[in-house]
C-alpha cells in the first residue's frame, strides 16, 4: 500500500531517536561499568569487574537496594489499595459523574513533581500543617519528628504521586469488561460480592498487574522524594547513583549500579508481561 521511500521516511526518525537517546546511552553505561577511576579522578579505560565485585562485597549497596525495594513495594500496595476501589466505583457506579471524577484523578499529573513533593514537606514539617493542627487540637504536645525525613514521608509522598499511574490501567481493564458477563452473573443468582470475586476481579487482573508494575518501577527509580523528605533513613538506591555520578565522580561504579537496576526492571517488566498475557481475556 505504501512505497518503500514512504516507509523509510516514517521509520527512520523514530528508530534514529531511539538509537541516539536510548540505545547509545545504554551502551555507554555498559562500557563505563567495566572501567575504573584513578587516584587523579580520571576515567581509566581498563576493562575489569572491580565495580561489580564492590557491589557484591559491600553490604551498603545491598541494604540500600533492599530498602528501596521495600519502600517501592509499600508504595505499590498503597497505590493499589487506593486506586482499585476508586477505579471500580468510577467504572460501575459513577454514572454521569464518571468524566468529572476521571479529570479530578488526572489533574494532579499536570502539577510539577517538585510542587507536590514540597507540598508534603510543608504538610509534614515540624511547623507544618499537620503538626500545627494536632498541637492546636491538643492531640500532641510536641511536633512529631517521624513525620518528616523518614521512610514514612517517602512512602506517603510516592503513594500520592504514583497512585494515578496505578489507577489508569486498572480503570482501563474494568472499562473493557463486557457488562453482559456481569448481568449474566446476577441473572444466575450470584450476589454482588460473588460477582466481584468470580467475574470482575479475575478479568481486571491484567490492569492490576500493569498498575502494580508502574507504581513499583517508578518508585524504585525515584530519587527526588527521598532527597527532599527521606533523610538518612529514607535514602534509596537512586540517590547513591546520583551521588556517584555527581559529587563522588565515580561514574563506573554508578554505571554498574544503574545497569543492575536496569536488569532488575527488565526482569520485572518481563514477568509483568507474562502475567498480563496469562490473565488476559481479550
Amino acid at each position: 500500500m505504501f512505497s518503500r521511500a514512504y516507509r523509510m521516511v516514517i521509520t527512520v526518525p523514530p528508530v534514529a531517536w531511539v538509537a541516539v537517546f536510548l540505545l547509545i546511552p545504554y551502551l555507554l553505561m555498559f562500557c563505563y561499568s567495566f572501567w575504573s577511576v584513578s587516584s587523579t579522578q580520571s576515567i581509566v579505560h581498563s576493562w575489569n569487574f572491580d565495580n561489580y565485585r564492590k557491589l557484591l562485597e559491600k553490604p551498603v549497596y545491598w541494604e540500600t537496594l533492599l530498602r528501596s525495594m521495600w519502600i517501592a513495594a509499600r508504595v505499590m500496595l498503597f497505590s493499589l489499595f487506593l486506586g482499585y476501589p476508586l477505579a471500580y466505583f468510577m467504572s460501575f457506579y459513577a454514572g454521569r459523574r464518571k468524566d468529572l471524577l476521571y479529570q479530578l484523578v488526572i489533574i494532579p499529573l499536570w502539577v510539577s513533581y517538585l510542587v507536590r513533593a514540597y507540598a508534603w514537606k510543608t504538610i509534614l514539617g515540624s511547623d507544618g500543617v499537620l503538626n500545627t493542627s494536632m498541637q492546636y487540637l491538643h492531640l500532641t504536645r510536641h511536633p512529631l519528628e517521624f513525620l518528616l525525613y523518614s521512610p514514612f514521608a517517602v512512602v506517603l509522598t510516592l503513594t500520592h504521586i504514583y497512585t494515578p499511574f496505578a489507577f489508569l490501567p486498572i480503570y482501563a481493564a474494568l472499562e473493557h469488561i463486557p457488562r453482559n458477563l456481569v448481568e449474566a452473573s446476577h441473572d444466575l443468582g450470584a450476589t454482588p460480592a460473588q460477582t466481584f470475586w468470580h467475574v470482575i476481579f479475575p478479568l481486571s487482573i491484567p490492569g492490576v498487574v500493569a498498575g502494580a508494575t508502574f507504581a513499583f518501577v517508578l518508585s524504585l527509580g525515584d530519587f527526588l522524594a527521598p532527597l527532599l523528605l527521606g533523610g538518612p533513613s529514607g535514602i534509596m538506591i537512586s540517590n547513591i547513583v546520583v551521588s556517584l555520578f555527581g559529587a563522588a565522580y565515580n561514574w563506573p561504579l554508578g554505571a554498574a549500579i544503574s545497569l543492575g537496576m536496569l536488569l532488575l526492571v527488565l526482569c520485572l517488566l518481563f514477568l509483568s508481561e507474562k502475567l498480563e498475557k496469562k490473565w488476559s481475556f481479550a
